[in-house]
């Protein structure tokens, strides 16, 4: 890792780092010199290698509106060593409610709670942090990137109704937030992976790889590239973009 003086690291801020294309983007953007700031509704895990890991874990709930506002307010706190200057905040954190046995939940397997906690997290929860966040990412000309999915664009076989539906409206508020956050010198992109190879893959998965023009699945690590891309002077002239990251599926 660069070795960098922490009053002078750039800082992100990532929902959902504990495993996949989360825990990825934490190496990617710690090998880089970058401070990490973690959010997760589970305490920071023991195993996870990054530098200054447990000191910079936020356990927030985002199902929950207060304990993400209580999050809000606990990271501006933390951000006070960077002079309340924020780089980039990520929306990866996701969830994905399953039937018995682990199939996708149709519009009439999902109940009302479930569709509201999924929204909360999805689609809510993204929005409430970069707007409790936007005086930080001002003062750094920072990058928001929210974390869509294929499954916004349609029926999937495995992702359920809730997630599809939340990760196309997240797709839509990103072009509102590039909108809005624009004038501020904020710029606001999605990535949308296809499948890629992590831990939570849903069995029957394989079955799709002939279906993807490169033949093959994704890694966590090609999507965090792009991550790093959109948070990095590279990207300084992109906003309101959706970058599909899925091996030519989606064509």
């Amino acid at each position: 890792m660069i070795n960098i003086p922490n009053e002078e690291r750039k800082t992100i801020v990532l929902t959902g780092a504990s495993r996949g294309i989360g825990h990825a983007t934490v190496k990617r953007f710690s090998s880089a010199g970058w401070r990490v700031i973690s959010c997760s509704r589970q305490p920071f895990p023991e195993d996870c290698p990054w530098d200054m890991g447990e000191d910079d874990h936020i356990q927030l709930d985002l199902a929950d509106p207060q304990s993400t506002l209580e999050g809000v307010a606990e990271i501006r706190e933390r951000l006070k060593a960077q002079g309340s200057r924020l780089n980039a905040l990520v929306n990866n954190a996701a969830i994905s409610p399953k039937i018995a046995g682990g199939g996708r939940m149709n519009t009439f397997d999902t109940d009302q709670a479930d569709w509201m906690k999924v929204f909360q997290v999805n689609f809510f929860g993204p929005i409430l942090l970069a707007r409790g966040l936007v005086e930080e990412l001002t003062a750094a000309k920072g990058s928001v990137v929210n974390v869509t999915s294929i499954a916004g664009t349609s029926v999937h076989p495995f992702a359920g109704a809730a997630y599809s539906t939340s990760k196309a409206a997240l797709a839509s508020l990103t072009k509102e937030m590039a909108h809005d956050f624009g004038p501020l010198g904020v710029r606001v992109n999605a990535i949308s992976p296809g499948e890629i190879e992590t831990s939570i893959l849903s069995p029957g998965t394989e079955e799709i790889i002939p279906s993807i023009p490169l033949r093959r699945l994704g890694q966590p690590e090609e999507v965090a590239k792009a991550i790093y891309f959109l948070c990095s002077d590279a990207s300084s002239y992109v906003t309101g973009a959706e970058l599909h990251i899925n091996g030519g599926q989606h064509v």
